[in-house]
């Protein structure tokens, strides 16, 4: 079975190397002194402090093996592809057609998806609804509260 690929803009690669880069030297570190310091404190079979620091350890390294995996299969969208349609790595500006609002969104991979900060992933109903649309295209995002329908005011 082959591994998925990792849809990533430039920033995000960053922020995945740097997040991997902190885990492997400072979180493994910060863990490892607090399991040889509650194992200090005597018998561990109730030793509170050794459990949390055992699960944050394990925690730790299957977020290691995660990132790992993920740069491993990444590939790096170029953020400014083409203005013409809408692709990964578009920022965009969506109105929405029933009410009048206007929202910004940039198009990331799954990986980097964080709707807090108006980056939607590419395979959400409106990610996919408007990859390979046009500026001015009417799209209509199916949810489950209905239908949405939506212009697409401006590609950068």
């Amino acid at each position: 079975m082959s591994e998925k690929e990792v849809i990533l803009t430039l920033d995000g690669l960053k922020k995945l190397e740097e997040e991997l880069e902190i885990l492997k030297t400072q979180k493994r570190r910060e863990v490892a002194d607090r399991i040889k310091q509650a194992i200090e404190f005597g018998d561990i079979s109730e030793n509170s402090e050794y459990d949390d620091a055992k699960t944050e350890q394990a925690f730790i390294e299957g977020r290691i093996i995660t990132l790992e995996k993920m740069l491993r299969n990444a590939k790096v969208i170029d953020d400014c592809e083409g203005k013409d349609q809408v692709s990964l790595g578009s920022t965009i500006v969506l109105k929405d057609i029933e009410y009048g609002d206007e929202e910004e969104y940039t198009i990331v991979g799954s990986a980097e998806a964080d709707p807090a900060v108006n980056k939607i992933s590419n395979e959400s109903p409106v990610g996919s609804a408007v990859l390979g649309q046009k500026k001015g295209s009417v799209i209509e995002v199916t949810v489950p509260a209905g239908v949405l329908r939506y212009q697409i005011l401006d590609i950068r």
